[in-house]
């Protein structure tokens, strides 16, 4: 894989803070865009913006035939049957509240299960808390094993004819834990449970094919995979989509208003309701053509080599000073890198590596759960992605030397 020429296309990448080139670690945060996306968000508003669905108008026509293109777009991409089971939303945290919320008045209207586990994403617990919290829904937690897997023993008891749905995220977004989804979804469908699978981590690395996931549900964000902030995807099975009601009330998520009814429009647009984000959904289909030339394989190899090199320069230079947290890396697995550095807190390394021009993350990453049963108030986290390169992941380590100078002294 050409990575001078991949990063060529990202422009932010050029940038020097304090003095040095930025090295970009954090795209399990946001990624970067490269110019392709950033040109044809640009051309959407220079030639193509209007209000679709609703004008009779070429320029509308034009407009509404780039959204839903994109959507045809992205059911290629997830594997969907059908266009129709795409729903855009403004990310992530959206589509998974659009579930619970819906869920919550039709599966688990009387109460139920739902399980969960210790390493997810608060987007894929606090909506699950909400519906407790007011329908005294059973919220149950599977642990994950020292080594950061998740115990599928647990399942055998939490699982049973109460329980309505199973959630989990395809990949850790702090641990980077490849989750064996199929057969945890096997699982629940054995017992009539409904399974929603957060795809925030592993979109952007892998094409996602929900029939082969045995998923019900599942959503990811653009931003994470190259496209712009404020688009979202959730894809749901056509049946249940038709079965949820809508998530918001107004605009184009009708089928006509009386002052005594209301008829909804069928599904997406049931839950697409006001003017969507038309730009982002037409930019994101962009971003997804870049990462399928570039190469899943290409790109997977590359990310695994990177983080080889990171876990093989701490335990080379810092054999008992910094600790990685998560699987060993290979297939099981993904693009992040948690750690500590012993004797400093994971902020203290952030803002000593920013003086370097390496850019990480730090803190609990939205996952207090997994922190707790980390026993760690938060971590340090670098996530690579396909502009990365080799010379970055040297930074990162001389960065955590110069950590360990500072504390030492």
């Amino acid at each position: 894989m050409d990575v001078e020429r991949i990063r060529r296309d990202f422009p932010i990448l050029q940038r020097t803070f304090h003095g040095h080139p930025l090295a970009y670690l954090d795209s399990a945060a946001s990624s970067q865009k490269p110019t392709a996306v950033l040109d044809a968000e640009r051309d959407y508003y220079e030639e193509r913006n209007a209000n679709v669905h609703r004008g009779v108008y070429a320029l509308s026509e034009e407009a509404t035939d780039a959204y839903e293109r994109a959507r045809e777009r992205v059911a290629r991409f997830v594997g969907a049957h059908d266009p129709s089971e795409i729903v855009f939303v403004r990310g992530t945290t959206e589509a998974l509240n659009l579930v619970a919320a819906g869920l919550g008045q039709t599966r688990l209207r009387h109460g139920g299960r739902v399980v969960t586990s210790v390493m997810e994403h608060h987007s894929n617990i606090v909506p699950w808390h909400m519906l407790r919290e007011r329908q005294g829904v059973d919220l149950q937690f599977i642990d994950i094993t020292d080594e950061g897997r998740l115990r599928l023993d647990q399942y055998d008891t939490a699982i049973s004819s109460d329980t309505k749905v199973v959630t989990l995220s395809h990949v850790s977004n702090v641990l980077g834990t490849v989750n064996p989804v199929r057969e945890v979804a096997d699982r629940a469908h054995d017992a009539g449970a409904l399974v929603v699978v957060d795809a925030a981590q592993s979109a952007p690395h892998r094409p996602i094919d929900v029939e082969k996931l045995g998923a019900d549900f599942a959503a990811f964000s653009g931003h994470k995979a190259l496209g712009p902030m404020g688009i979202g995807v959730l894809w749901g099975r056509s049946e249940l989509l038709r079965e949820l009601p809508p998530f918001m009330g107004g605009g184009e998520m009708i089928r006509a208003v009386h002052t005594d009814r209301v008829e909804y429009a069928d599904p997406p647009a049931k839950f697409e309701a006001g003017t969507p984000n038309v730009g982002g959904a037409v930019t994101l289909s962009v971003a997804l053509d870049y990462l399928e030339r570039v190469g899943w394989e290409d790109m997977a190899g590359h990310e695994h080599a990177l983080l080889d090199r990171a876990v093989r320069g701490f335990s080379d230079r810092f054999p008992t000073g910094v600790r990685v947290y998560g699987p060993p890396l290979g297939q099981g697995h993904e693009s992040v890198l948690c750690f500590s550095v012993r004797g400093a807190h994971p902020h203290d390394v952030a803002t000593i590596l920013d003086q370097e021009g390496v850019a990480i993350r730090s803190g609990h990453h939205c996952a207090q759960p997994l922190m707790e049963r980390l026993e760690v108030p938060a971590l340090c986290r670098a996530s690579v992605y396909l502009y990365n390169t080799p010379e970055e992941i040297d930074r990162l380590i001389d960065g955590l030397q110069k950590v360990q100078t500072v504390f030492a002294a």
